[in-house]
């Protein structure tokens, strides 16, 4: 059970990051009668994405090494890195730029700012779960 976990917590980090950024946010854009209601609305959305990146990158820490063991799991030397990565991006996002553009401060810089540093994340947590879908023994 223990080595199917990481595989876990990346696949579900990596399909929110991407529901949520290439199908939900552009859904409320699409659909709600304002830009103003959609952007109320993507902004909870990205801040539950923001404690659903957290969760995953922790849980991910916790089950890079094993209790007592010497060295990190085989997934982890290739990918902590990309976990941290993707950590911080996610409070940068949610806690530097995230008040910015709420606040409508030079708004075209800051979304620009904010939707580049989400696709960093994702691509963050797209190394991350190929390396632990990669390390994974076939059951």
């Amino acid at each position: 059970m223990f080595e199917r976990l990481p595989f876990f917590c990346a696949a579900l980090w990596w399909g929110s990051l991407s529901t949520i950024g290439f199908v939900a946010v552009p859904m409320l854009f699409a659909h709600l009668p304002t830009p103003a209601l959609a952007g109320f609305m993507a902004a909870k959305l990205f801040a539950a994405q923001t404690w659903i990146s957290i969760a995953c990158c922790a849980l991910l820490l916790v089950f890079s090494k094993r209790k007592h063991a010497e060295k990190l799991e085989q997934w982890a030397q290739a990918a902590i890195g990309f976990v941290i990565t993707g950590m911080l991006l996610a409070l940068l996002v949610q806690y530097g730029v995230s008040p910015k553009i709420v606040a409508r401060e030079n708004l075209r810089l800051w979304h620009s700012v904010g939707t580049g540093m989400y696709a960093l994340q994702w691509l963050c947590a797209a190394v991350v779960l190929w390396r632990v879908a990669g390390a994974r023994k076939p059951a």
